[in-house]
């Protein structure tokens, strides 16, 4: 008999939240660091509850309950931060680290490249774990400039060693944040600034989602459309779109970018004929070129026409507001790609 899931509505901040909350009242050793975490709570003349939390307030009120040797301020330094972080993880702990914004990955790659992801590897495969979770906002749209609006979740794709999460929904980003608390491996967590307040349902208790492993969103027989993170709503638009049109799109979610879920992404190619890839970061060596690769690879004799790629340009985001909307891929163009696809265009 199966057990009916409680859920509750919330935003994707709270969800996040919750899955750090609960994670921390089950496992002692889990941790939260970073700049502006704990704030000024409990430290007198600085009771500023707005100062709490972080850049998105994800983990306001944390301190509260767990105290400032559980929730850590940070100095101004991603590389000793992120060094710590990877020590506490290999000593013992489960570091949760705030890096902000991903694009700050620079001033900390060595720590998370060279040393986090490798670790596991070089000590035979398990002797030293790394089980830590790297914190970030991607995203344009937030009128940031290029400095902190990127969406290069595909760099980190790229290193061996480390899992790449991008969730779309509040459901998911408590269950992946669950699985990647609980994982031997680093695991950068990619949120996406417009997505923080987007309320949806949440569910009760342990509700971990599988790292790996991509989603149906939408179910379709005409083409097959892939995305992550804010993409994937962009997807769904399009979808609502074209089947007022008479075109039946399957939205396809990846969640997790590394490792990728190409079993899901070919077992909907060869069901469509067609595949369409939406994706907000940039377009060359990106995750829609890596989708579209094992789509032409592994399933060319069901494809009735080439793959489509929808993407920003190849530049960095614009600070004009105009020209940054313009940017961040959209749902007509989504659906302008699937007419295409379909011949429609």
């Amino acid at each position: 008999m199966s057990t009916a899931v409680t859920t509750r509505t919330g935003e994707l901040r709270e969800a996040l939240r919750e899955a750090l909350r609960e994670e921390m009242e089950r496992d002692r050793s889990v941790i939260v660091m970073g700049e502006d975490m704990a704030g000024g709570g409990g430290v007198p003349g600085h009771e500023r509850r707005d100062a709490w939390g972080g850049v998105a307030g994800v983990t306001r009120g944390l301190v509260e309950q767990f105290g400032r040797e559980r929730i850590l301020d940070t100095p101004i330094s991603e590389a000793a931060f992120m060094g710590a972080a990877v020590g506490a993880a290999m000593t013992g702990l489960k570091p949760v680290a705030e890096l902000q914004f991903i694009d700050f990955m620079g001033v900390c790659l060595d720590q998370l490249v060279n040393q986090g992801a490798k670790v596991r590897y070089m000590h035979g495969g398990g002797q030293i774990e790394v089980p830590m979770v790297v914190r970030c906002m991607i995203g344009a749209g937030v009128r940031a400039g290029g400095h902190q609006s990127q969406s290069c979740y595909s760099t980190f794709a790229h290193f061996p060693g480390l899992k790449v999460v991008v969730p779309a929904t509040p459901a998911d980003a408590k269950g992946l944040m669950l699985s990647a608390i609980r994982d031997p491996n680093p695991v950068i967590f990619c949120e996406h600034s417009l997505l923080y307040a987007v309320v949806d349902e949440i569910p009760e208790g342990d509700c971990a989602v599988p790292l790996g492993r991509a989603d149906v969103k939408r179910e379709g027989a005409d083409v097959t459309v892939v995305a992550c993170g804010l993409m994937v709503h962009r997807a769904l638009e399009a979808a609502a779109a074209l089947e007022r049109e008479g075109v039946d799109a399957e939205v396809v979610d990846l969640r997790t970018v590394a490792p990728l879920d190409a079993e899901a992404i070919l077992a909907s190619v060869r069901k469509t004929g067609r595949l369409v890839v939406v994706d907000e970061d940039n377009p060359v060596c990106s995750i829609a070129s890596e989708v579209v690769a094992i789509a032409s690879r592994d399933a060319f004799d069901a494809l009735r026409a080439a793959p489509r790629t929808v993407t920003p340009p190849h530049a960095p985001v614009p600070f004009s507001a105009p020209l940054e909307d313009l940017y961040i891929p959209g749902a007509d163009a989504v659906a302008d790609a699937v007419r295409t696809a379909l011949g429609r265009a």
